[in-house]
């Protein structure tokens, strides 16, 4: 499992915790989440700004 960082506001989206408060389950694999979602904290950066941190392969 990984994570990922917002370069804006450092929300870290982690892939075992989810986002329930967006609707994402613990668990949500990063590729699940869609591809027009924003940061939940700043909302300035979407998904394609956020870093990957933490990232196995």
């Amino acid at each position: 499992m990984a994570s990922f960082r917002c370069p804006g506001c450092d929300y870290v989206y982690d892939e075992t915790k989810g986002a329930p408060r967006e609707g994402f389950p613990a668990g949500t694999a990063w590729d699940d989440i869609p591809e027009d979602w924003a940061c939940p904290d700043c909302a300035v950066r979407e998904k394609i700004d956020f870093e990957p941190i933490g990232v196995t392969q």
